[in-house]
């Protein structure tokens, strides 16, 4: 019987499990690069330290997330508060939210990418935080975000 339920359980633990196969850039340069070159937009998440975690924990942290950003964006993770980054990478940071009109802590930024001529340019194609609704309401607004119908 012990030995069933270790089978079991074996089984059934990728299901319990959160995602930890997401990958964030957290160099918007890297960003637009993998963005330009996949054609994919970009998600870009402004957080900073002692912030709610509930958008990481409970959105970021599935695989249905994990799933649907592989296929549909370039994840980009810009922590405001991060002291290992240099004074020009925060003040850049801080420029993009500010652009973006990032009022709150954590947001979520949907942008396209366009490079020409050593130019970058970003069109704004919504926000989003955190909704309690889960997961998988949170995906299902951000690709009408994506592509609106």
């Amino acid at each position: 019987m012990p030995k069933k339920l270790l089978i079991l359980l074996f089984f059934l633990s990728p299901f319990y499990m959160n995602s930890q196969n997401v990958i964030w850039k957290t160099d918007i340069n890297d960003a637009v690069t993998a963005s330009t070159e996949k054609r994919k937009p970009l998600l870009i998440f402004f957080t900073s330290q002692g912030v709610s975690p509930q958008l990481q924990n409970e959105i970021f942290s599935t695989r249905d997330f994990e799933e649907w950003s592989r296929k549909n964006v370039i994840l980009v993770k810009l922590d405001l508060s991060d002291p290992s980054i240099s004074d020009a990478i925060r003040e850049q940071n801080l420029r993009l939210k500010n652009a973006f009109g990032i009022e709150e802590i954590p947001q979520v930024c949907f942008s396209e990418v366009t490079s020409r001529k050593g130019k970058t340019n970003f069109n704004k194609l919504g926000l989003m935080g955190y909704k309690a609704s889960g997961v998988k309401s949170w995906i299902s607004e951000s690709s009408l975000i994506l592509n609106p119908e």
